[in-house]
């Protein structure tokens, strides 16, 4: 299994980050395709519009944010097979748009794909 980094968009991509993955449904505010320098945009791992605006990146619904997504994710096994290819060739870079880089959809994707992984050893 590849290394999973976390960049936000809005940051420059680093010749380190391996394969960049955006894992947002929507795409970025103000950032081309060259600028993004993505080599996937995976729309179907990202939270579903109905969670991701029930969150509202709201900190105080972080943990009860992340158990919904896992649950989703835990429903979405084409997507989610999908990103674990990608990781098992190598590093990889989840590539977000939040400006909280604590509580966002990739750092809880991060945390399901390593952990899911983790059990299946």
């Amino acid at each position: 299994m590849g290394l999973i980094k976390l960049n936000r968009i809005y940051e420059p991509a680093n010749p380190s980050d391996g394969t960049r993955v955006l894992v947002e449904r929507l795409w970025p505010r103000g950032i081309s395709k060259q600028r993004a320098a993505l080599d996937l945009w995976l729309k179907d791992i990202a939270p579903s519009p109905q969670l991701r605006s029930w969150f509202g990146h709201d900190p105080e619904k972080w943990d009860e944010f992340r158990r919904r997504y896992r649950q989703e994710l835990d429903n979405n096994a084409g997507a989610v097979a999908q990103l674990r290819d990608v990781i098992n060739r190598g590093d990889v870079t989840f590539v977000y748009a939040a400006h909280d880089t604590i509580h966002n959809a990739a750092v809880a994707l991060k945390e399901y794909m390593e952990e899911t992984d983790a059990d299946k050893l």
